[in-house]
This record gives structure tokens, sequence and C-alpha cells, in this order.
């Protein structure tokens, strides 16, 4: 027999090296194959709900690492709430309607105006849904748990139907219409957008300051007065029919040196124009307010057929320009409102294209919107005083990233204005994380106009509306609610297949349709309309969700995408918001700190990082970071969230391999009976489970991560683990203080690996196959542990934090030590402690071995008075290192007095000696193998 097999060194199959890449889709197969997921909704039915709807991803192309925060964040939600006891299934969702789809289509050469409709749409249809699988497998294999085989999706009949019947109930209420009013407009999708599709970039524009010619002055202003407006979109002056003032706003007549002319500006920019100008002099002859120059009548620079008014307007400033506001109502949400007030003519004078038309006049008609500007500079001739190139903000359509448009086009509208203050009062009464939140979506909601929800595409939700043969437009709940049950039927592909009086009810008349003749809209929905009614297509329509949903989360972005449109649809039709709290994700960028592109190859796809490092790193580094704001991720970053993943399951696999032969049935020592230290850590472990809960319920994963870390590094294996070794590999097997700490270790290793749970499903899973006395087969069928309190407690944490604080100056005299060479290891010292009263007395307290917790072989405890001068001093204590008097054990390493050879060939100390004898017969009989030694 050999002298270490006294020992008891931990065993156990649990690999130090992970093999994430590999092991993870075999666990994964075994949850599916042990239907994990319909198990553990059937453990919590009955129990309290919590339901967190999915917003629906893009079904086009792989995930990328922000799908991954997105999922995983939500995941670990939802299995926390489930081994919380909560009833909380996860029904994931895809959005699938849409331009992006088109696009593809349209780049592989297919060519949508040259087929059949029908056809073209089933080719959409085949390719998002072949997406949607992609992207369910990618989600899957980040570990998360999901009601896969029932998700939900846009283009599903029943899903349509119940969009159809969100649009009917806003129809009934009278809050969608038609209107002409300028839109966002994409020449590049050929297709009205909504605020949320819009993006803004920086761009260079040439701006024009050109003059108008009075032609009746009212009494105010001669004939011979110019008046200077300025604009940043050339072509726009096309349409223009009016200029606009400030009310209250001063304005100047001047006279330029050696000019004849007069020319009307605002009095604050006038230094600044003459500069622009060249009007090195100028005098000044008038001033007027701007409420005095309304109904002005000046030329149009070369439309002899327009007259262009001067108008009031409170949308003037003197941030920029003139002062005077070029207005074209055509172009500008602004322009427009002003003109529909003073009854100008929306002129509209670029189609759908962004190519000028007939009525823009023949130098421009054929000519591309963007490309005209030198046209309109020789147009103005004289008339033009300046131009200049600009830099500024620009709308750009968010999917072809082209710059857009406004331009009055005839729309469907939802009203956002006529129920504006209950989306107000909903929004607050809503939770934010963050909590500025709050403030975002309600300025949006307060600022924003009606919502343009038609769209001039193909691949979508057609509008259910009906025309009769007088233009009226048909949209009762009689009529929609038909539409929607043919949808929920046929899809609704059916819009496109069968002619207008087809889709109406059986028998349906109309006053405006004497001969029985209808047509039908051929606009589809914007799809933020789909998203926006998943609350009614997917959580008021299943019978194991709940409406309002308890938690929506996503991106920040969707605080004008997806929790915007949610929030008017469900207020529009039901009086409340969709949600009862929002949580939201800042963008992820790569390691630094810039947005992540193709084209800089800077990107990172999830599959690359499950197939270098798992998906558990993954998850953990989701933990890791503060998502309130936007987070980084590099492979670099992930190698260190890797060596932080790998020192909690080292750690875990000595837990594991040092409660190997510990039956918590028969072996468990009750809490009064563990030793102090024992105790110590049994209560600073319940107080990171008590983390983990509020953690969990706040949504704060940062905390967790910082805490587990903390406790792993710093409680466990700098403390408690370095240490323990000393009681667990040494004592006899079944001897009190052994069993005491085994109980700590199985505690802590079964409820901590519980509680990692929800972040490392793979992990935990892999080292409950290890815990054979748990009943549950696998870890996710298990609850969280609720955290436990004892009596004495604060005493208790009191004490051993002074003594925290007392081991470190310890370990900094015995590091002085070190250095000196006086000592190598600790055990080769002998620590004496020249302690004043308090820390007398907090060690005789602690009713502890101190030797044993600061691991050193011996220790004396003198009164502070005694130290020496050469003592390494704090307040209020002092200590001096010596090498330790004795042999080294050969068992148990330390340096002992009583350390000598024994017949049985061993060198060992009284208290190895002791154990082997007591519990080694044979070894002390036949006498151990000297080559051990």
């Amino acid at each position: 027999m050999k002298l270490k097999e006294t020992l008891n060194l931990g065993k156990t199959g649990f690999p130090m090296r992970a093999g994430l890449p590999n092991k993870e889709p075999q666990w994964q197969k075994a949850w599916d194959e042990a239907d994990i997921y319909r198990k553990r909704q059937e453990l919590n039915e009955g129990k309290p709900s919590f339901h967190l709807h999915d917003g629906p991803p893009y079904a086009n192309g792989n995930i990328h690492v922000g799908h991954a925060l997105n999922k995983i964040s939500k995941d670990i939600i939802v299995r926390a709430k489930s081994m919380s006891g909560y009833q909380a299934p996860y029904v994931p969702g895809w959005d699938t309607h849409g331009l992006p789809i088109e696009q593809v289509l349209a780049k592989k050469g297919v060519k949508r105006k040259e087929m059949d409709l029908a056809q073209y749409l089933e080719m959409c249809r085949d390719y998002a849904m072949s997406q949607v699988e992609k992207q369910r497998e990618d989600f899957k294999r980040l570990g998360v748990s999901a009601d896969w085989d029932k998700p939900y999706i846009t283009l599903m009949p029943e899903y349509e139907a119940n969009q159809i019947r969100v649009f009917g109930a806003m129809a009934d209420k009278g809050y969608i219409y038609r209107g002409a009013k300028p839109v966002y407009w994409s020449w590049s999708s050929e297709s009205a957008l909504a605020e949320a599709e819009i993006e803004y970039h920086d761009i260079d524009s040439t701006s024009i300051y050109y003059a108008n010619k009075v032609k009746n002055g009212k009494g105010i202003l001669d004939t011979d007065t110019y008046i200077v407006v300025w604009t940043t979109t050339p072509f726009t002056v096309t349409a223009s029919r009016g200029l606009t003032v400030g009310p209250d706003l001063d304005y100047v007549l001047v006279r330029p040196a050696g000019k004849v002319q007069n020319y009307l500006v605002a009095e604050g920019l006038l230094d600044s124009l003459a500069d622009k100008f060249g009007w090195v002099e100028f005098e000044i002859l008038a001033h007027y307010k701007g409420k005095d120059l309304e109904f002005i009548e000046t030329e149009h620079p070369w439309d002899t057929d327009v007259t262009e008014y001067v108008i009031l307007g409170d949308h003037v400033t003197l941030d920029s320009g003139t002062g005077i506001v070029h207005t074209a109502p055509g172009f500008g949400e602004d322009d427009y409102n002003v003109g529909v007030k003073y009854k100008l003519e929306v002129a509209v004078t670029v189609d759908e294209r962004g190519i000028m038309m007939e009525n823009a006049g023949p130098d421009f008609q054929g000519k591309f919107y963007d490309k005209v500007t030198p046209i309109v500079q020789e147009k103005l001739g004289d008339l033009l005083l300046a131009s200049e190139v600009i830099n500024h903000s620009y709308p750009f359509d968010w999917r072809t990233k082209k710059p857009i448009i406004w331009r009055a086009v005839p729309q469907w509208f939802a009203s956002v204005s006529r129920f504006r203050q209950e989306i107000l009062e909903e929004i607050e009464k809503t939770t934010f994380h963050p909590s500025w939140g709050k403030t975002r979506l309600y300025n949006m909601i307060r600022d924003r106009g009606d919502w343009v929800i038609s769209r001039q595409r193909a691949w979508g939700v057609p509008l259910p509306i009906f025309y009769a043969e007088d233009g009226t437009a048909i949209m009762s709940k009689e009529v929609t609610d038909h539409v929607a049950n043919l949808f929920e039927k046929e899809g609704s592909i059916i819009w496109w297949k069968k002619d207008a009086k087809d889709l109406l009810p059986e028998g349906f008349s109309h006053p405006g349709s004497p001969n029985g003749e209808f047509t039908k809209e051929t606009d589809i929905m914007d799809v933020w309309f789909d998203s926006g009614s998943s609350w009614n297509g997917v959580m008021n329509a299943r019978d194991n969700l709940s409406y309002p949903a308890d938690l929506y989360l996503e991106g920040s972005d969707q605080y004008r995408g997806w929790f915007n449109s949610s929030l008017i649809t469900s207020v529009a039709v039901n009086g409340h918001a969709p949600y009862k709290a929002i949580l939201s994700q800042g963008f992820v960028l790569d390691g630094k700190g810039e947005k992540m592109s193709k084209s800089k190859g800077n990107t990172i796809l999830p599959s690359d990082v499950t197939k270098q490092y798992g998906a558990e790193i993954l998850r953990l580094w989701v933990t890791s970071v503060d998502t309130d704001n936007d987070v980084r991720v590099s492979m670099d970053i992930l190698g260190q969230v890797s060596e932080t993943y790998r020192k909690i399951r080292n750690t875990l696999r000595f837990l594991i391999a040092n409660t190997s032969d510990f039956n918590p049935n028969l072996d468990t020592v009750a809490f009064e009976d563990l030793s102090a230290a024992d105790k110590y850590m049994t209560i600073k472990f319940n107080q990171l489970v008590e983390v983990f809960h509020k953690a969990y319920n706040s949504y704060d994963f940062m905390t967790i991560y910082k805490a587990v870390v903390n406790f792993v590094t710093v409680d466990l294996s700098a403390f408690y683990l370095d240490f323990a070794k000393d009681v667990v590999y040494i004592e006899a097997a079944n001897s009190q203080q052994r069993r005491a700490m085994q109980t700590v270790f199985y505690d802590i290793l079964v409820k901590i690996t519980k509680l990692l749970t929800p972040i490392l499903p793979h992990t935990a899973e892999e080292i409950w196959s290890y815990l054979e006395f748990e009943e549950e087969e696998f870890v996710q069928l298990s609850e969280l542990p609720v955290a436990e309190s004892f009596t004495g407690q604060a005493d208790i944490l009191e004490a051993w934090e002074a003594f925290m604080s007392l081991r470190n100056q310890a370990q900094k005299a015995l590091e002085e030590a070190r250095n000196a060479k006086v000592i190598g290891k600790s055990l080769e010292a002998h620590l004496t402690i020249y302690a004043n009263t308090e820390i007398k007395t907090l060690l005789k307290a602690l009713d502890s071995d101190i030797a044993l917790l600061l691991i050193v072989s011996q220790l004396t405890v003198s009164d502070l008075e005694e130290a020496p001068a050469s003592a390494v001093a704090f307040e209020g204590v002092a200590f001096t290192v010596e090498r330790a008097i004795g042999e080294v054990c050969e068992r148990s390493r330390r340096i002992d007095p009583t350390t000598r050879m024994r017949s049985y060939n061993a060198f060992v100390c009284d208290a190895s000696a002791k154990i082997i004898e007591e519990n080694f017969p044979e070894a002390v009989a036949e006498g151990f193998e000297i080559s051990d030694k």
C-alpha cells in the first residue's frame, strides 16, 4: 500500500476540459429526445404565470451576434422564471413579409412584374420558410429552450387573420383613413416607409439662395422687391407654391450698393447673408414683422402660371437660411401642414422611382431628382444669389441604404393623434428597464405624426379595403371579419387569386355600387403592422399565453419599431398597452467599439463562436456585459470569458471530486454542528443565492456574473477551498470535521448548479449527471434554491469579515518573509500574531483552528505590547514569521515537532499516525511502500 492511499484525494470522471463544441449538441439532442421543454411546462401547470413575448427577428440569413444577445437574454429570463415557480412558456416568432425578401429574389433573377403574382408570392413564402428553418437551428444551437415546434410566423394564415382583425377594429373606430400628405418615400424601394424604417447618415448637399420677385405687394412692398429664400433640395423648387415667414420674426428690406433691386430677409440673418451674397455695403430701407407680410404675391422663379403667396408658419426659425422658407406642400411635412391651412396646391413633380415628371416642366422631365440641381441653377439665372455645399444629417432607407425624399402620395394612415393621450397614459403605467426608456418612448409617441400603414409592394398582407363604383372605400366590420375568416382558411394569397366580389360577404351590396361592381386595394400593410399585431396573433390567441404580456425584450432601436407599433395597435383596439414591462438592450459593437459590418470584416457569427468555444461562452458573455448600453464583443473578449468559464468549471469540478464519497442522505451535518468557518461559508453562499434571485427578477445579468466570479475566485478558491484541502484530503474519511466540510461542499455544488442552469444549461446538466443522489433526471426540471437565513447570522458575518481583514494582513507578512527567503511555502511558517484585546477576543470568538485558516504549520498569539520592532505592523496587530520547528510530515505536508519515522515506513506526525492506525490496520501490519516517500 502507498502512503497517498491514506489520503482522501478527490476522484471524479468530470473532465477539466469542457469540450463544449462537441458536447453541447449531444446534450441538446438528449433534451429533445426527453422532451424537456414540455416536461417543464407540465411541472408548472397551475402555477402563477410569467409570459415573455418574443419580438420576431426577420427571416433572412443566418443569425448574427445581436440575435444571440437577444435570444440568450430571453432564454435566461424564461428559464429562471420556470425554475422559480412560474408557468413560463416561450413561443418564438418570425417576421417574414417585406422588401428584403423581394430583394433577395430580385438578385436571383426573379422578375416580379413579369410573372403571375400568386406564383411570385409562393416563391417569397418558400424562401421565408427556408430562412425560418435556418434561424431556428441557429437559435437551438445556442441552447435556447422554446416551443420550437409551434412558433408564430407572420405569414401563417391564422396570424394574418388576427392581423386583419386588428385592422378591422381600428377601422371600425374610425382610426384608419386615406390621405395624400407627404410621407417618407423610398425611390429605391418604390414604397412609402414608416418612421421605424428610416436611419440617418451625414451627406453633402448643394444648398441654394434665390429670390422670388414680388408682383403684388399689397401696399407693403413694391414690385421691384425680391424675397430671398433658401433650400437644400433644389429639385423641390419645381413644386414650390408659397413662401413661409415666421409671424413674430423681424424682417428688413435692404438695397445693396450698386443694385436697383430691394431684397427682403430676416433681420437676424442679414450680416451673414450679406457676406454670402457679396453685399459689401447696403442700406436698410424698412422693418417688418412677419405677420405684416401675409398674402403678398410673388412670381415663381420660372413658372409664370404659378403665384407663390407669402404665408405664416411657426416652424420658421433663424437657425439657418434666410428666415423665409420656400414651401412645396408635396415634399415636406411642415410645408404640407401650412399649405393645407392656406389651401395651396399639393404639387408632386417626382414619380415613385425618383424621376421628374411632366408637370416639373420639359427641362426636368425624365431626369433623376438628385441630378437636376444644375438645371435649377441655370433656370434661376440672375435670381440665384448664392450656392454652397453643406454637410448635414439626412434620412435613408434602412434596407437599401439609399436616401429618401418626402413625397405626397395617396396613402392609408392609422391615426395616432386621435388617441395619443391614451397611449401616453399607458406608457406611464409601464415599467421600463432601463428607466430612461419611458422618456424615450413617451417623447416618440408625443411627437410622432399619424402612421403610414400602406406600402406599394407585393410580399405582405393586403390592406382589406374595397372600393365601390363611386370610389367610396369600404372597410366595415362585416367586411373585415369576413376577409379575416377567409385568410384564416386560405391565407392572404386568396386576396390575389380572387376578384373583389368573390372576397366580399355573400349578397353584399353598397349604395355606391348600383351595378354591384367592386374593386380591391392593391397596397399591402407596413410590416410594422404585421409584427405590431403579434399581441393579438399570439398572446391573445393561444390558450397557454396571456395578454398583456409580462415583458417585451428587444434592442433599443425598437422604441421606434416594435415597442411603438405594438403599443399603438393595442391601445387603439383595447385601450391598454400590450406589455406590463419593457426591457431594452444596446447594440453589439466590435472589440474597438465600432459598428459591425461585413465590409469592415469585423463581424462575428454565433456559429463561429460555437465552433471555437461553444455556446456556453457566448451565454456567459451575455451575462458579463452591461446591456443598458452598447456592448462590445470580439474573439479576444470571448477568450477572456472562456478563461472565466474555466475557473468556474474547475472550481465546481473540485467540489464534485471531493464529494464523490459523500452521501447526503447519511453524511450531512446539521448547521449547528458545523465548524465556524463552515457556517461562515454557508451564510456567504446563501447571500449569493439571494443575489441570484434579485438579479434574475430585475433582469440584471451582469450582477450575477460579478457575484459568481467573486464567490468562486475569492470566497471559494482563494479562501475556503485553499485551506479545505488540509481537511478533506487529510482527515479521516468519516471524521466529523471532514463530513461537515463536505456538507457545505455538496450544498454549494447542488444549489449553484441549479442557479447557473439558466445561464449555462449544458454545463449544469453535465454536472448534474454526476450528482447521483438528486432525484430529477435533468437539472432543468428542478427548482431554484431559496436563500436561507440562520440564527446569529449578522454576528457571524461581522466576525468573519473582521477576520478576513486580519487574514489579508497576515498574508502580507508571509509574503515579506517569503521574499526574504525565511520561508518558501506558507506551511513552512511559524506565524506569531501580536494582537490588541479586540483582535484577541475576535480570534477566540471564531472558535477555529487559526493556523489551518491561515495555512501555516504553527501559530502563536501574543500581546501587541510584546511585538518586536522588526514585526510587520498594522493598526492593532503585528506579525512575525519564522521557520516552523520540526520536520515535514509526508502525509499532511505540515511541519510538526512530532514528525518521525514510524514502524510501518511512514515519516509522519502524530495526527497523521493516529488516522493511519485507526483506519488502515492492514497498512500498519504490512508497512507502506518506501518508494512512495
